[in-house]
């Protein structure tokens, strides 16, 4: 049998990604090992996926279970972990209605056919406008590319679906001055995951809420990355105090595995009438499977607590490197999704922090070229966290001695 190889991604893969030329094969907790046995602290996890860690025993035994039991039926039958999470996100949000499929793109793609077919049906063909914000995303169907706010991911893929405004973010002016009766819904994420690690201000969702609610216009919050447990709260609404009438989730809901969904009250939701939209893989059982155990495990007081004091000790360490080196402007974001804004003369340097940590051992990721963000398991525990920075400490001493 042929060894597999990093050169095989030239070969046989389509060029759209520029992968690490490591090959990972194992990872236990916060830890991964690559092809050559090299081991790694993990602050990326996965791009804020791997909620509990790698190869958490709780997620194992679930999806071995269920792996016994029944892989798929497709839409034609309801299985029994479908409703069960179904009636977790109920209880656990301001929701009513779930709508299952299989990534942040695909939840947020029917979040927004959802809200355009509501305003059909209560007002007209007329009501279509969606807004948006500048530096966002949400995904890359080309719907939800058009209305993240990154033009770089929608260039040269022909026409895009109209009628999508962008403003900038936390701009109420902005978002006052644009707002008419034409608007069907906003599409905003509380923390701008990929746009910066770029909070919303404390008064800009519940501007976004009045606004809504004045122009019978739907709020749509896109929790793709937020979501379960990674600010500290289960969702990240609930720190903001303002109620969407659609959420999407994805990411960490499967610790790993691909399931997500679209999020709406019993009003909304009935817009998705049978046939108006549909996922195949949606409510897959071994998905919902894995993500009735991660809700189990994470949305608990100790976990939610946690995030908050792993946070702690993760920024005190980041300062002290900031300090230490002179390349950090600040540290942003909210629980457990950290971004490190570089420094003059730092900034536009965010990818050779990167390739400098991977070469000291520890995995991190970017959000533009000018921020480090890490997102690390919710349950990372303190000798992760304290090895990971140090080794994080010398890839940044790396990258200013000019040595990367």
């Amino acid at each position: 049998m042929s060894v597999v190889s990093r050169e095989w991604y030239e070969q046989y893969m389509m060029p759209n990604y520029a992968p690490a030329a490591l090959v990972p094969v194992r990872g236990a907790g916060s830890r991964v090992w690559d092809q050559a046995g090299r081991e790694y602290v993990d602050f990326a996890g996965g791009i804020a996926v791997t909620a509990l860690g790698h190869a958490h025993p709780a997620l194992v035994a679930a999806l071995t279970e269920q792996a016994g039991k029944l892989w798929h039926t497709a839409n034609v039958l309801v299985t029994e972990p479908a409703l069960e999470l179904a009636r977790r996100l109920v209880e656990a949000t301001f929701a009513e209605k779930v709508f299952f499929c299989n990534s942040g793109a695909e939840a947020n793609e029917a979040a927004l056919k959802l809200a355009r077919r509501y305003a059909c049906d209560h007002t007209g063909v007329d009501k279509d406008e969606i807004l948006a914000f500048d530096n966002a995303f949400h995904g890359r169907t080309l719907f939800t590319v058009s209305a993240g706010g990154q033009p770089n991911y929608r260039e040269n893929f022909g026409p895009l679906p109209g009628s999508i405004t962008h403003l900038p973010f936390n701009d109420i002016g902005a978002l006052e001055a644009a707002f008419s009766d034409r608007v069907c819904a906003v599409i905003v994420e509380p923390l701008q995951g990929e746009g910066g690690v770029v909070a919303a201000d404390k008064d800009f969702l519940p501007a976004i809420r009045r606004l809504c609610d004045q122009y019978q216009a739907l709020m749509i919050l896109d929790e793709v990355q937020t979501g379960v447990g990674r600010t500290g709260f289960l969702y990240a609404y609930q720190a903001f105090d303002t109620v969407p009438d659609i959420l999407t989730t994805a990411k960490g809901l499967g610790g790993g595995f691909p399931v997500a969904a679209t999020l709406a009250r019993t009003e909304v939701a009935e817009s998705l009438a049978v046939g108006s939209h549909g996922s195949t893989w949606g409510g897959n059982p071994m998905g919902c499977a894995v993500a009735n155990t991660v809700l189990g495990i994470v949305n608990t007081p100790e976990v939610l607590a946690g995030v908050g004091q792993r946070r702690a000790r993760l920024e005190a360490g980041l300062r002290h490197i900031g300090d230490k080196h002179g390349v950090f402007a600040e540290l942003r974001g909210m629980g457990l999704l950290i971004g490190c804004a570089l420094n003059e003369p730092w900034q536009g340097r965010a990818r050779e922090f990167l390739q400098a940590s991977q070469d000291e051992g520890v995995f991190v990721l970017i959000a533009g070229a000018s921020v480090l963000r890490l997102a690390p398991s919710l349950i990372i525990p303190q000798d992760d966290i304290d090895e990971g920075l140090e080794r994080l400490e010398r890839a940044v001493a790396v990258v200013c001695a000019g040595k990367a």
